[in-house]
């Protein structure tokens, strides 16, 4: 026999064989081999949304979701108006598996891709784009170790939108590797270091210098009327250049919490302060540091807001109002072009024909201002449908 020949042939039947166990068994429970328990879930999502853009007409993946850094200013208008844009990135799929170890334990694996914000792809014949990374973890009793949600996050408290996040200039918002332990609604976690420095001649460089973990601590409280959750963030920011090292401290704090009320509506708010937070607010929109012309490595303060409300219309109806800030105390020396505050505004309709499909629009205006002054604003239209799994 030749292998070479025969080895496509061998690979596309076992594909296949695969696939068709996992299609053909019921619900989401997908397999289990051995003794794992292994669950496929995601959802499947198409937007299409029309923007205007008061300077220039939106920037690469702007174009897809809302990006507070990436609102243009300063630049003259077009005459052809807004921009339309469609497209299926945000579809995902999660691996969820589980292995017992004993009676009582079980260790938990979970690995989860999409497509958007990967340079690959474009809208020309295919639309063809790439998996990216966004979960792989490893779950064992009060232990996780693995790439997911930064642990100063509230994802109880994240707003429903049918933007991608909806609510990106005011919420803590990362993912990244770490190692946590959970205890009594306690929370400590050593997470993977990133520092993002501006200059005079540079907007943003990503340092990759760090020699220690960022350290979280986080408690939760789950009350009759909802939770609320506080956290305090302790970073080191470095940077190495021209055989110079450079380090400061970065200290913040979070405090977020969701209110509900007897008819199933609730408010929730997130705020996060303090200095050198940096890329853990508004998806980076403000550096971490600043370092001038004199040697001067300072931490950058900032303060990100976000207050929504959810209205229930009936079982299957829901509105979300939200409003979302970013500000950034900017510093003397800064390129003009960094932004100084930014903050966007959305109300939306969502509705489920049944419980894994829905269908939603919303409306979406965001005004950005830099630090030299100029200003530029955008307003967008977005409907989608999805489908959850």
């Amino acid at each position: 026999m030749n292998t070479s020949t025969q080895r496509p042939y061998f690979k596309t039947l076992l594909a296949s064989s695969v696939l068709a166990a996992l299609c053909c068994l019921p619900s989401a429970q997908a397999a289990t081999l051995a003794d794992t328990d292994v669950k496929f879930s995601g959802y499947l999502k198409v937007d299409a949304m029309y923007s205007d853009y008061s300077n220039g007409e939106g920037i690469g993946p702007a174009r897809d979701i809302y990006i507070p850094s990436l609102v243009q200013t300063g630049a003259e208008d077009d005459d052809l108006g807004g921009r339309f844009d469609a497209h299926a990135k945000q579809s995902r799929f999660r691996f969820t598996t589980t292995t017992p170890v004993n009676d009582e334990d079980a260790i938990t694996g979970v690995i989860e891709f999409d497509f958007l914000l990967t340079s690959d792809g474009n809208e020309r014949v295919s639309n063809s784009y790439v998996p990216r990374l966004r979960h792989a973890f490893i779950k064992y009793k009060e232990w996780l170790i693995g790439q997911t949600w930064s642990t100063i996050m509230d994802l109880r408290s994240l707003v429903e939108s049918v933007d991608f996040i909806g609510t990106t200039d005011g919420v803590a918002f990362a993912r990244q590797s770490q190692i946590r332990y959970t205890s009594n609604g306690f929370e400590v976690a050593l997470e993977n270091p990133e520092t993002t420095v501006g200059t005079t001649s540079a907007a943003q460089i990503t340092t990759d210098d760090n020699s220690v973990p960022d350290l979280i601590l986080t408690y939760t409280k789950n009350t009759d009327w909802g939770h609320f959750k506080v956290g305090g963030l302790f970073r080191q920011l470095a940077y190495e250049t021209g055989g110079q090292d450079y380090s400061d401290t970065g200290i913040g704090i979070s405090v977020s919490s969701r209110i509900k009320f007897g008819n199933g509506d609730d408010i929730r708010i997130q705020v996060a302060s303090g200095s050198g937070l940096g890329r853990y607010v508004g998806v980076n929109a403000a550096n971490g540091v600043f370092l001038d012309d004199e040697g001067n490595f300072d931490a950058i303060d900032v303060t990100a807001i976000t207050l929504a409300y959810r209205h229930l219309w009936s079982e299957n109806a829901r509105t979300n109002i939200i409003y979302s800030s970013l500000d950034v105390d900017t510093v003397e020396g800064m390129l003009g072009s960094r932004t100084n505050d930014v903050f966007s505004t959305r109300i939306n309709y969502i509705y489920n024909f049944s419980k894994p499909f829905s269908v939603g629009a919303e409306y979406t205006y965001a005004k950005r201002e830099t630090a030299d002054g100029y200003d530029g604003d955008m307003s967008r239209f977005q409907v989608m449908a999805k489908y959850a799994f």
